[in-house]
This record gives C-alpha cells, structure tokens and sequence, in this order.
C-alpha cells in the first residue's frame, strides 16, 4: 500500500453480503414473541418490515476470512489512524506517575476508569524516514518525536485533558530481544532432527527447516491466506511491534496495579500492514493471561498503529510543525522512571544497538544469526552470493576447513517471495499407479539453493526493506514539508508541484537508507563516550537475563510472552451447507418452476 487510503479512493469496495459470509454469522436473534408461521399466506401491506441494524465488518473479521482480498482491508486498516490517536487523548485523561518512584500517582482519572497511561514504540525506520525529510540527524528525529510525543510543546500543549505518552520507547530495545531468540530458534532446530514429526522445546513448538522470518505482516498475511504450507516453517517468535506491547502491557499492568485496558499502546511504523498485525487475535492479553474470565473481552497488545506520513497528519491536526520543536532530549522531569528498576535499565540503555550496513534495513534478523554463529565457530567466514536481483542474497557460513555449517538467505518483494514459496512446496503424488513423487512446481535449481537447505530465511514484502515501507514519506511529501519549512524560514515558497523522476525516487530511497544507517555512527560515539561495545555473546547474555527476569516476575512462562502462533486462514464462501428445512425447499422449488412466495 502506497498511500493513506480511505474510502473515496476505493473502486473495488466490496460491501457485505456479496460473498462475505460475516454479515449472515452474526444475525440478530428473532424475537421469541413473535409466531413463525412459515406455511402462513399474508399480503404484503400486512407485512411489517424489520428495521434491522446494518451488517458491521471489522478488521479481525476481514483476517479471519479468505473469501474476499480487496481494498475493504485498507479501508478497515484506516481506522487505525492519527484521528483515533486524537479522540482517544481527548477522550481519557493521563495517569499521572510519581516522578520519584515511578508507582501511580493521584490525580484526574485514577479512581475511575476514565484515566489511561499512554506509551509509544517508534520504529527506527521511521526516524529515518523524518531524518531525511527535514535534514536532520537519525538522533535528532529521536529527539523530535520524543519532544512532540511527551513534551511541553507537544501534544500536551492542546487536547481536551492536555494528556501525551508518559514514555517513547525505541524498538529496536525489543528487536535486540528478537534478534536473540531467532538465533537460538535456529540454533535447536540445527541440533535437532529435522524429520521428527514434532519437535518441541522448552519454549514453544519448533518450526520445521528453512525457518521463515516472522516480523512481517504483510508476508503473514499472504502465507496465510495463500499458502498455508510454509505455515510450519515460520518462526513462531512475535515481532518486535508485538513483544514491545506485550511487554508494556504485562509490566505496567502488573506494577500500577491496572488493568491492561487501562494501558494505551500506540505504535509509529513504517509499514500499513502492521495495522493487521496488531488486530490479531494472537496478539491479545488473552493469550497471556493466566486467569481468563468468560466475560473477559481481549485487550490487544497494541492499541493503535499509525505510519510516518500519519504522524505528520497527527501533527498537523495540532497546529504543530515538527521541525519546529526542539532537537533534543527531553528533560528527565517530564520521564518518570519505568515502575521496574531491573526492566527501566534495559528498556532505556545507553548503548543502543545501531543499524550495521550488512544488516539491512529490515532489522538484520538473518546478518544476526550469521553473526552469532559465527562467534560461535571461530575461524568461519561468511560467503555471500547474490541471487537474481539485488533482493535476493544467499548466505553461507564456511567453517576453516572450508566446510559449510550454515546456508542462509534474503528474499525482499512479493515476486521473489513466491519464487522461495515455489521452492518449498511440497512434492505432489503422481496420478499414474506405481509413479513416482513429482518435484514441486517451480525453477528450484535456477537458483542456488533449493529452499530446502537454508537454515533461516529473512523474508519481507517490501522490495528494498522496511525502510521503502508503504507509510513511509514519499519524495513529494517530503518537498512539501521542506517547501513549508523554507517558506517559514525565508519567506521563499520552492516549487514542490513537478512530479519526481524514477532517478530522484531512487536518490530518494538512498537518502532515507542513509539516515536509518547513520544510527551505527551515533550509537558507536555514545559507546565510545561510554564504554566499550558489547560482543555477541554477551548481549545474548544481557538479553537471557531480562527475558527470564520478565518471564519470573510476571509469573507467566516466556513461551506465552514471546511467542506467537499461526493459522490457516480458510474461506467459507461456496462450501456446503446444514440441511435446509422443509419450508426453505419448498421456497426453492417454487422459485424454479416459476412461483414463489
């Protein structure tokens, strides 16, 4: 998806009722009182009609059915957008907490159910994405939207209850604890036997081999929907969106002493689909919690996501400018310390993790369990052969015997996704009596690998990665928010109205690059500053120690806190249905010979 839509950009709007079988699951009741007497004959000016409520649709709905995969998904995933960011401040007062101690403090809202604690997770990519847009720094985007966020100046300044997010938290904290566990993911299924019908773990089910990366929505999606065959080979790891709000809604909840409702998670990403990835059903405290009651209605880990473009949008629709607010940190006053001390030290290191070129722009799911087992095995090297596009990489480890330990691999974009799918279809039974299996359709051998042998594939639906997002801003939105930002400088308005060559998209998408990797730099001058940088292993460590820390205190094992599951999505639509009555095939015969009732 490519821009923000709604629904008068829509032509292929599909209303319920056409083939969604939604509508006619939740049909109200029939109310009792009234006789059904279905051999009764009326006239129709006896007929009193029933004013019956429109069919609703949400979003989980729409990813609960395969039946129909068209723009009525964007125009459920625009929801979740800047506006409900807005009514939702403007709704709920802010939960004050103590600057001292970082417990609950008295104050609008708290003794009753009105009052909320608001915290965001910001991607990275989405720094990038700003840093580009207005000259700056990946570090002074930080500060900017930290400043917007939670500052005086911010959202604070205006609203109903002048209510902001009591902490803005960098994912890339979360993705460190993902980036850990993938490893050691890969690392039992290479220690285990691959033809086990089911090999567990004391976490959770393994996925079979070659494990596909998880993190992101619109290529679960599309496997779910489409081909649910790779199902089994998915990492069963949640994303770094989602463990960032199971995190916030497990610690807070538990330490405030509030329900998890009373939290309010807003995530800022690059990316339209992590709008479906929030409304997962999966990805509710119902899959946490301990105690569930019947009448409990599930909470969702993230509340609300909104893109980079939608966070200029929630800006404008304060009268803000962002480069109008100040380029650094915000004052500690305005932070109250996280209600854990143990989890405050890890959720806001000094020494944040950077953005290495070989990594990608992805997060480095696949360069981190290179890299790893590379520590692991001293001596090895990493032998990269490019595919057939620049989205398409193959990775293998050779140990110092020149021996390969590890193969590995990159597909970007949805045309080099589905030659990997073709690659791991399953062989087809001949029809012929005695013949042979069928290879799997596809050109397996066209490639180096053949699929089957990769240990970890890193698999995303944007070509070129995450930071090429569809909620990324686009060099027109950029020119325009540099023309603005001129104009109010020196009174000179440039001219914003060419429409941009492939050539300047492409410097465009560099610049943007750039930035997302210029994070390296500013992390490694921190760290200098500092300390020195940590080693592999012992950030493995440092991880271990809070994900069981976290998993012990909240008394809820890692594997329910972590981890996620799939499911094939199946349509309804055309499959057979109970018995009719009498009275409904009665109808049918009528309306065939030429009757009817």
């Amino acid at each position: 998806m490519s821009a923000i839509l709604s629904a008068d950009d829509l032509n292929d709007f599909i209303s319920p009722g056409v083939a969604c079988i939604k509508p006619v699951e939740t049909l109200p009741a029939k109310d009792p009182s009234k006789t059904d007497y279905p051999y009764e004959v009326t006239t129709e000016d006896k007929v009193q009609p029933e004013n019956l409520p429109p069919a609703q649709i949400s979003l989980t709905d729409c990813l609960a059915c395969s039946g129909c995969v068209t723009s009525a998904e964007a125009v459920l995933i625009s929801l979740q957008s800047h506006a409900e960011v807005l009514n939702t401040l403007d709704a709920h007062p802010e939960l004050l907490i103590n600057r001292e101690n970082g417990t609950l403090a008295q104050g609008l809202g708290t003794d009753n159910d009105e009052g909320r604690v608001f915290v965001a997770s910001v991607s990275p990519q989405v720094r990038a994405s700003l840093a580009a847009t207005y000259g700056i720094t990946e570090k002074e985007a930080s500060y900017m939207i930290q400043q917007f966020l939670s500052g005086p100046h911010g959202l604070r300044a205006g609203g109903k209850n002048g209510s902001g997010f009591t902490w803005v938290v960098d994912t890339n904290v979360l993705r460190e604890a993902v980036l850990v566990l993938t490893a050691d993911e890969v690392g039992e299924t290479l220690t285990t036997n691959p033809d086990s019908p089911s090999t567990t773990s004391a976490t959770n089910t393994l996925p079979k081999r070659p494990i596909l990366s998880s993190a992101c929505p619109g290529w679960i999606c599309y496997a779910e929907k489409t081909h649910p065959f790779v199902l089994p080979h998915l990492s069963r790891l949640k994303s770094p969106q989602a463990l960032a709000g199971t995190f916030f809604k497990t610690v807070l909840s538990k330490s405030l002493g509030i329900p998890a409702s009373r939290i309010w998670h807003l995530a800022v990403m690059p990316c339209f689909d992590k709008k479906l990835e929030a409304s997962r059903e999966e990805l509710t405290d119902a899959s946490w919690l301990s105690a569930k009651d019947e009448d409990h209605t599930p909470v969702r880990d993230v509340d609300c996501v909104i893109t980079t473009r939608e966070l200029l949008s929630l800006a404008s629709s304060r009268g803000l400018a962002l480069p109008n607010l100040p380029f650094k940190s915000l004052p500690q006053a305005y932070i109250p310390p996280f209600p854990d001390t143990t989890l405050n030290e890890f959720l806001f290191s000094k020494c944040s993790p950077g953005q290495s070129t070989a990594a990608g722009t992805s997060g480095g799911y696949l360069h981190h369990v290179l890299q790893t087992f590379q520590a692991r095995n001293p001596g090895s090297e990493i032998v990269t052969q490019r595919g057939r596009n620049a989205d398409v990489v193959e990775y293998t480890l050779m140990s110092s015997e020149h021996t390969p330990i590890l193969k590995a691999a990159r597909y970007y974009g949805f045309r080099n996704i589905q030659n990997l799918v073709r690659k791991l279809k399953p062989a087809r039974a001949s029809r012929l009596p005695g013949g042979n299996r069928r290879m799997p359709v596809g050109r397996g051998a066209a490639s180096g690998g053949s699929g089957t042998d990769y240990a970890y594939v890193e698999v995303m639906a944007c070509p070129g990665g995450c930071t090429n997002g569809g909620g990324q801003i686009r060099i027109e939105d950029a020119r325009e928010a540099s023309s603005s930002v001129q104009s109010s400088t020196s009174g000179e308005v440039p001219d914003s109205s060419s429409k941009p060559t492939p050539h300047e998209q492409r410097a465009w998408l560099a610049r943007v690059d750039e930035a997302y990797y210029s994070a390296e730099s500013d992390s490694e001058s921190e760290a200098g500053s500092q300390s020195q940088p940590l080693t592999i292993l012992e950030k493995e460590d440092k991880v271990h120690d809070a994900m069981r820390y976290w998993s012990d205190s909240m008394g809820i094992p890692l594997s329910k806190l972590a981890y996620t599951t799939y499911r094939e999505v199946e349509s309804d639509v055309g499959k057979s249905q109970p018995a009719a009555n009498d009275t409904t095939r009665v109808a049918e015969l009528a309306g065939k010979i030429g009757g009817g009732w």
